[in-house]
């Protein structure tokens, strides 16, 4: 048997109606009663009518992407029973790979994205910080910018995701950043992108919302995850979970190390990278990052089919 991954997205990757495909699957079905269950709320209709202006909203985006990705998740196992042999999610899918792990219930994780959702968005006020996306640099070259412009204007702006090679995510103060995207450009981005977020994530200015979020994971049962997952922060395969505490504490302030992870997924034998949840951003970067690598989603029946089939 081919030895495959499993890759959660992350915020930004949510559409009115995406789990429509699914019909009445009595996985995505059940997964999403009990996620309206865990949060008060009718996530399959938020899902499946929007608006799109809720589904956008921070505090909603991050548990409903969790509970997209973990109903997709259960939808492929109850399909073809095939565990991955190792999983990893971006940022907040790292949340769902948690969740498929089994070193977090559903039903735990899902208020605890939430208060993260909204601990990040009172981190800054929106129109503070900003994030944008750099192409067609090296990540050195990238970092040392940020640096330089960082003290030249004494305020923060860091890489926050290194996404692909040539594909990094800065992120800070609105003035830092907007600087940091001249001075990239002069110095041969391709591009550099604004991107339409609320906050800074994965920077030094989450660190407010980090602190809350530790507090709050102290009250979280963990477990060791029965699948290895590389985590963002470190590259790293833990199963102490006051270290996955901790990792997932500094995971909100800290660089989500995208282009390790994937290679460190490669290096554990996974010869095929499934993303699992709406969206394809994640199948697209492990291709670029190894293009040894066969790629492939898990967002639909049709998707699942044919992933399923790559696997024979």
């Amino acid at each position: 048997m081919t030895t495959f991954a499993f890759v959660f997205p992350g915020q930004g990757s949510q559409t009115v109606g995406m789990l429509d495909a699914w019909g009445d699957h009595p996985a995505v079905r059940d997964t999403l009663a009990e996620a309206s269950d865990a949060l008060g709320t009718d996530i399959g209709q938020l899902i499946h009518e929007g608006p799109k202006e809720q589904l956008d909203l921070t505090t909603n985006t991050q548990p409903v992407m969790l509970a997209a990705a973990v109903a997709c998740y259960r939808a492929w196992m109850a399909e073809t029973g095939l565990a991955p042999a190792v999983v990893a999610g971006h940022s907040l899918g790292e949340y769902s790979a948690l969740v498929a792990a089994g070193s977090l219930t559903l039903a735990d994780a899902l208020p605890l994205v939430r208060f993260r959702a909204q601990a990040m968005q009172e981190a800054v006020p929106v129109g503070v910080g900003a994030m944008a996306a750099i192409l067609g640099l090296d990540a050195e070259v990238v970092r040392i910018t940020c640096a330089e412009v960082a003290a030249a204007v004494g305020e923060p702006v860091e890489a926050a995701n290194f996404n692909d090679p040539k594909q990094i995510v800065i992120a800070g103060t609105k003035g830092a950043v907007d600087q940091a995207c001249e001075a990239l450009k002069g110095r041969g981005a391709k591009r550099a992108l604004p991107l339409a977020v609320s906050a800074p994530f994965h920077s030094s200015l989450m660190k407010p919302a980090a602190e809350r979020l530790q507090e709050r994971l102290r009250s979280v049962t963990l477990r060791a995850p029965s699948i290895p997952l590389v985590n963002n922060i470190d590259v790293a395969v833990q199963t102490d979970p006051d270290a996955i505490r901790e990792a997932l504490y500094r995971q909100a302030f800290g660089p989500v190390r995208w282009v390790e992870v994937v290679q460190a997924i490669r290096a554990r034998g996974a010869t095929h990278v499934f993303e699992c949840g709406p969206g394809k951003v994640l199948a697209g970067l492990a291709k670029r990052i190894d293009a040894s690598l066969v790629v492939g989603n898990v967002l639909d029946p049709a998707t699942l089919a044919e992933a399923k089939g790559m696997l024979q």
